[in-house]
């Protein structure tokens, strides 16, 4: 019997989701079965209408608007969160997949919209397989998420970019990426752009050494320096720090500042603060988030086509996997100060903000 899959993407864009929805598509629709595409995440689900349309390989094409290398979703995503306060609009969410005629959804998230989308699964039977997507890779169960390689060759390019200003007027250069609670972006592109000094949540740092460091290495004969830093470092009480929107939202930003004035408190050098920003989630996807959406989706298709629900593909040991939902759901993949990447940087000489570097 010929199956009926949804797909949608949900929470924040990334690069590489339309790469996911391209192999989807092509393998459930080689399958036999057909592809049900869901606008703008869970309020597609919300809205009555539905706000869904099939999806054929025509449509999907890598000369069409959903090419494999366009950035981005073409389905549209939303990050408003759950509408838990309103009851009619649970019931009408829980409702949409029957209403749909789906014998699977394939939703594509991060760990807040993978908890999201389990809890209305759990709740209503639906059969849910997740692809982990997030510039920030902090999802559980899986290596690699979809857009975080592509998040780090921004960052890095912005470090490139950073150090000729460096090394030109003998500036300090402070660099603040997004990653919210964990430093991946921080700790990869840090090594991979020749950082002087890397600041993650997970190791704190103390900025009175950061500047030590810096002000050290200025002493020692070198021009300039770069530090990268992740938005969701803490400032020296152990709270996160946060910058107003013009909506009034308060989201994660501004240390870039804190550390960029104790550096300029500490040492003679001149100190400029770029913060990245939004740059690191938008345009075409590398190569290696191309070929991770694509593994990823075909894996998503075949359990959809199949009888799996309630799990994940994720990706480990260079290879495509299932993870049961209720292991990834709600939780954060963090960077281990034991981790190799993170050896690697402190032999290189770059600083993590504990003094003595």
């Amino acid at each position: 019997m010929s199956k009926r899959i949804g797909v949608l993407t949900s929470g924040g864009d990334c690069a590489g989701l339309n790469a996911v929805l391209r192999a989807v598509v092509r393998r459930v629709c080689a399958g036999g079965g057909e592809v049900v595409g869901i606008r703008d995440g869970i309020d597609g689900l919300r809205a009555r209408p539905i706000a869904a349309a099939p999806l054929r390989p025509a449509d999907v094409e890598c000369d069409g608007a959903g090419g494999i290398g366009q950035g981005g979703t073409w389905l549209g995503t939303s990050n408003s969160g759950d509408p838990a306060r309103d009851p009619s609009a649970q019931a009408r969410i829980r409702a949409a997949y029957g209403e749909l005629g789906l014998d699977a959804l394939i939703g594509v998230g991060g760990d807040g919209s993978l908890r999201l989308l389990r809890g209305h699964a759990s709740a209503a039977g639906w059969r849910l397989i997740g692809v982990p997507k997030t510039i920030d890779n902090d999802v559980a169960g899986t290596d690699l998420a979809v857009g975080h390689a592509s998040a780090v060759a921004a960052a890095t390019d912005a470090l490139d970019r950073l150090r000729t200003t460096a090394e030109s007027h003998g500036r300090v250069m402070v660099l603040e990426v997004m990653g919210r609670d964990t430093g991946h972006i921080a700790l990869a592109s840090g090594i991979a752009g020749g950082a002087d000094a890397i600041l993650i949540p997970e190791i704190p740092p103390d900025l009175n050494a950061v500047a030590g460091d810096i002000a050290a290495r200025h002493r020692h004969g070198h021009r300039g320096s770069l530090v990268v830093v992740a938005e969701g470092v803490p400032d020296p009480a152990g709270a996160a720090v946060r910058r107003r929107d013009p909506g009034g939202g308060a989201h994660y930003g501004g240390i870039g500042e804190r550390v960029g004035r104790a550096i300029a408190a500490a040492t003679a050098a001149e100190v400029r603060v770029t913060v990245l920003g939004h740059l690191q989630r938008g345009g075409p996807p590398v190569a290696e988030d191309r070929l991770l959406a694509s593994v990823l989706g075909v894996a998503a298709a075949e359990r959809a086509l199949g009888e799996d629900g309630d799990c994940m593909v994720g990706w480990r040991n260079r290879a495509p996997c299932g993870v049961p939902l209720g292991q990834v759901a709600g939780r954060l993949r963090r960077v281990d100060p034991a981790d190799a990447r993170v050896a690697a940087a402190r032999g290189l000489g770059m600083t993590f903000g504990e003094g003595g570097a």
